[in-house]
């Protein structure tokens, strides 16, 4: 079992930056890959970044490359967003998800088992 906590959202200026921390209960983080999905009113969840277990391999969707960075420390159970040149599409509850493999990426939210409660982002124009 493990338990996610997200923070760092927030307000931000369109061009801001942001970075999201997710904290996991639990002595197996290391053998989870970990993902960032959003979900903004009126929209489906949709995948944001993901992680390998080691950090080796990463993941962006398309409208986020070259502008937010995943990370995660596995001494500390906690897996980050960095989040720069933020646009007001960005806007929505991000949510950090861990699933329980080390081979590859996971972009597909049923491929996760574990879910944090979310954390809001707003970018104003």
């Amino acid at each position: 079992q493990v338990q996610l906590v997200e923070s760092g959202g927030g307000l931000v200026q369109a061009g801001g930056s942001l970075r999201l921390s997710c904290a996991a209960s639990g002595r197996t983080f290391i053998s989870y890959a970990m993902g960032w999905f959003r979900q903004a009113p009126g929209k489906e969840r949709e995948f944001v970044s993901g992680i390998n277990w080691s950090g080796a391999s990463t993941d962006y969707a398309d409208s986020v490359k070259g502008r937010f960075t995943i990370s995660r420390d596995n001494a500390q159970n906690t897996v980050y967003l960095q989040m720069n040149s933020l646009k007001p599409e960005d806007t929505a509850v991000y949510y950090c998800a861990g699933a329980p493999r080390r081979v590859g990426v996971p972009v597909e939210s049923y491929e996760y088992d574990y879910w944090g409660q979310g954390t809001q982002v707003t970018v104003s124009s």
